[in-house]
């Protein structure tokens, strides 16, 4: 598994609405709650683009959520 530097994560915003993400390491994506969408992450480089992105239901959203709280994961930065 590779990772995103921690500089890079700190600075990283979603494309559409410029808030911040929650990087899931363990499934190698980055989350914005607020549009319940995902970004990949492949071979450290997160791929930011929208169109690239995956739209996720509901019940994604929801274990995503849980996810984010069992880790403990922190928002890439705060407003």
């Amino acid at each position: 598994m590779t990772t995103i530097e921690p500089a890079l994560l700190s600075i990283l915003a979603c494309p559409e609405d410029k808030g911040p993400l929650f990087y899931i390491e363990s499934e190698a994506l980055l989350y914005n709650p607020r549009l319940h969408r995902t970004y990949a992450v492949v071979d450290g480089i997160p791929v930011m683009l929208i169109e690239e992105s995956t739209q996720v239901t509901d019940t994604e959203h929801s274990r995503l959520e849980g996810v984010i709280a069992a880790q403990g994961i922190k928002a890439t930065f705060t407003r």
